[in-house]
């Protein structure tokens, strides 16, 4: 019982601080919104955003990202490669003024760990286009 209550106790904090960097936001969306609508819906452009989100977190390449919808907020996401190779920071660009709402330091072993996940979702969001016809919002972005 104990255990369970300081798990509370440790979960509490962290699940109000996560939810509350988006509470801030200044355009809200849907999960089930088409990228393609997500796209139309923005007013910052991705180039904006990822010069944000590059400038931000100090890096010099973008791994993956794009917009997305984050806690009911339209947002553009971006894991950008730190200069020292040692992991990614993850910025969330408001995908309606431009601000950065959040940022999350991801060591390079998560970074290594989610490379397979990833490529689910790519394939996973490939086979849904096709069988749809509409434009997927769970694929990863190719490395220029």
């Amino acid at each position: 019982m104990k255990r369970i209550l300081m798990a509370v106790l440790v979960a509490l904090p962290l699940a109000a601080s996560a939810s509350a960097a988006f509470k801030d936001c200044s355009m809200k969306a849907s999960k089930t919104t088409s990228k393609a609508d997500l796209m139309k819906m923005a007013t910052v452009k991705p180039d904006e955003a990822k010069a944000i989100a590059l400038k931000d977190a100090k890096g010099s390449q973008i791994v993956k990202g794009g917009i997305e919808t984050e806690d009911g907020c339209l947002v553009y996401s971006y894991h950008v490669k730190e200069p020292t190779g040692k992991g990614q920071t993850e910025i969330f660009v408001d995908a309606g003024n431009g601000m950065v709402l959040k940022r999350e330091h991801e060591g390079s072993t998560r970074a290594a760990l989610e490379k397979p996940v990833d490529k689910t979702k790519e394939l996973a969001g490939k086979t849904k286009e096709k069988v749809t016809g509409e434009p997927s919002t769970n694929q990863a972005m190719t490395p220029k």
